[in-house]
């Protein structure tokens, strides 16, 4: 097998030219066996294999710098940097990481995680080494999906003032997780179909580089007519007006002619960026029939492409679904607004039966925030689904443009707390923190399921800035038999005991369930408690819950900074009640990829560690 000749970073040119396609398949053959295992990101590194191999074949690694933008197309990258024995354990405890990271490999350049980052760090990078005199290639490669998010642009607007050179690769597949939308996907269409410029460029201009000592020469010349002949063939040509050369489009899939025009931008004293044409999927049927539901696959069969072990139960996210479907129905006030994620957050039901009442605004979290604040303005009623590690880039828009005005727009907050396999990046155990910071939120977290419907109908009627979150993964159905309406600041008291009260937050009331019932093995009379609000917290409850309790347990899967358990504390000092708190949360630090059971037990939230941590805290109460 070629595969097995790559044992470290540049070995790959070891490699004959016509061996380039059958080391390609390998790769592909490879990630599709080791992914229906493990599960990972599969669509986006099937369409990145050739082009992955030719920035290897062009660069020297680790010298040179690539940039990933996202990051969850790096496959190939880690298989041609000696990395291949690590896909054994992709995404597990401990095991290696589905996304770029510098601690495990000097040829990645750039830990990332989230969109639209890759030409700010790269222009960093490029700065960096031309202050310090430095002599390398910098590489950012970065989708047609992540250039829907702002902070691209505000990079390129940057980079158009380079007297250096700067490689910009826009992989460009037509899709992010779910299809692009917008009017730079519209631009690219136009781009990819005109093929008058394509036929130009192939039948001149690469020749032309081909000719020996004049070919060059010659080039330059007709610099300011080739730039004049972009202009009338693809109208607009946006980056070169930006003062970006522009070269491309390209067959992402021909290595040859992608190796050819790497060499050219790399002579270039400017930002170049490079229009690459890719298809998410290629090579395994099923991924290029259903893209979105390969991006981040589950272990599945390789055959069919169906899931080797299908959820059962319905997910959080299926239930927010569902509700919101029957809300819309119920008010068209209801509009629902999404950052490139209607498959993820659950909005594709809605989208597909309120057409013009759903909003994709592509990546770009910041504009969906104050989008949302402007349809609450005119008198909607917004409901805006992201993820937690997403929305907190849009923290200054939720402040300024949302709660400053008190505008009644709903946060749907999907993914917090522990998410797993896709590491620090993506876990969402910061948004109770950076929510509660915020005069005039309000934020909420149902128990199961039953409550995250209850919670939704209460949110979109508010009429005030309100969130609710919850987890990823299969949605809780017990404690159904406990279901009190609703209401401002109160939680839920689901069994009444003495001595030691549990009061436990969203996600982690299933948890302090299993805690009740240790505790209560060790004839130990225990309160269960649904705090059901982070903010504002139920102030009465601990009041009352301080008068016969000697411990107050304070349970969250959400960094202990900032957090339910430090707000408890300061109202129990403020008000100098008479009770002990032991607040169960994640530590003060970032938490790696890996299964989210074992990684409630290695950051202290399972529930044997917390009951030996209250029977350690109680010893001397009780």
């Amino acid at each position: 097998m070629l595969l097995e000749k790559i044992e470290k970073e540049n070995d790959i040119k070891n490699i004959a030219p016509k061996d380039y396609d059958k080391l390609a398949e390998e790769i592909r053959q490879f990630l599709i066996e080791k992914i229906s295992v493990k599960g990972g990101h599969l669509g986006s590194n099937l369409g990145a294999v050739e082009l992955t191999m030719a920035l290897h074949i062009a660069l020297n690694l680790p010298k040179d710098k690539i940039i990933w933008d996202v990051g969850h197309q790096s496959y190939t990258h880690k298989i041609l940097t000696g990395r291949r024995e690590g896909f054994e354990q992709l995404r597990t405890y401990g095991g290696m990481s589905g996304f770029p990271k510098r601690k495990e490999s000097n040829c990645d350049a750039f830990d990332t995680g989230h969109s639209s980052t890759s030409i700010s760090a790269g222009l960093g990078l490029v700065k960096a080494r031309d202050i310090k005199g430095e002599k390398y290639t910098v590489v950012s490669v970065i989708g047609d999906g992540a250039l829907t998010g702002g902070m691209a642009y505000e990079a390129l607007n940057n980079a158009a003032q380079l007297e250096s050179n700067f490689i910009i690769i826009l992989n460009d597949n037509n899709m992010s997780i779910s299809e692009n939308v917008g009017g730079v996907s519209s631009y690219l269409n136009s781009i990819r179909t005109d093929s008058k410029y394509l036929d130009l460029k192939d039948s001149i201009y690469y020749k032309l580089l081909d000719v020996p000592k004049v070919g060059e020469p010659i080039v330059r010349k007709i610099q300011k007519a080739k730039n004049s002949v972009k202009q009338l063939v693809i109208p607009g040509m946006f980056f070169e007006d930006m003062g970006v050369t522009y070269l491309g489009p390209v067959n992402g899939h021909d290595i040859g002619a992608m190796v050819k025009v790497l060499k050219e931008a790399k002579r270039k004293k400017t930002a170049v960026l490079i229009h690459v044409n890719t298809q998410k999927g290629k090579g395994y049927g099923p991924a290029e029939r259903h893209p979105a539901r390969f991006h981040g696959a589950e272990p599945f069969q390789i055959d069919t492409g169906l899931p080797t072990n299908p959820r059962k139960k319905a997910s959080y996210t299926d239930v927010f679904a569902t509700v919101m479907n029957k809300l819309g129905d119920r008010d068209k006030d209801i509009v629902a607004i999404t950052a490139a994620m209607p498959d993820g957050t659950g909005l594709k039901r809605f989208r597909n039966r309120y057409p013009d009442r759903f909003f994709d605004v592509g990546i770009a979290e910041e504009h969906a925030v104050t989008f949302a604040a402007g349809l609450a303005a005119g008198g909607l009623k917004p409901v805006v689904a992201i993820y937690s590690s997403f929305l907190q880039r849009a923290y200054d828009q939720i402040v300024h443009d949302v709660c400053i005005q008190e505008l009644p727009v709903v946060f749907a907050i999907d993914r917090a707390g522990l998410v797993g396999s896709d590491g620090e990046t993506h876990q969402g155990i910061f948004d109770l923190s950076y929510l509660s910071t915020i005069p005039g939120m309000h934020i909420m977290a149902p128990k199961n399921k039953w409550e995250l419907s209850d919670m939704l109908k209460f949110a979109v009627d508010f009429n005030k800035p309100i969130a609710i979150r919850y987890p990823r993964g299969e949605a809780y159905d017990g404690l159904n038999e406990f279901r009190q309406p609703v209401e401002l600041g109160k939680s839920e008291v689901i069994y009444k005991g003495s001595k030691i009260a549990l009061l436990a937050v969203g996600s982690m009331v299933k948890t302090a369930l299993a805690v009740y019932d240790m505790l209560k093995g060790q004839d130990i009379e225990v309160t269960l408690i649904n705090a059901r609000f982070v903010k504002p917290i139920d102030e009465e409850m601990i009041t009352e819950l301080s008068k016969e309790h000697k411990l107050l347990v304070t349970m969250e899967e959400n960094v202990i900074s900032g957090g339910f358990g430090e707000k408890v504390i300061q109202f129990v000092n403020q008000e100098d009640l008479s009770i002990q708190v032991l607040p169960i949360a994640l530590p003060d630090a970032y938490v790696e990829h890996g299964n989210v059971e074992v990684l409630k037990k290695d950051v202290g939230i399972d529930k044997d560690t917390i009951f030996e941590r209250i029977m350690a805290e109680s010893k001397d109460l009780l």
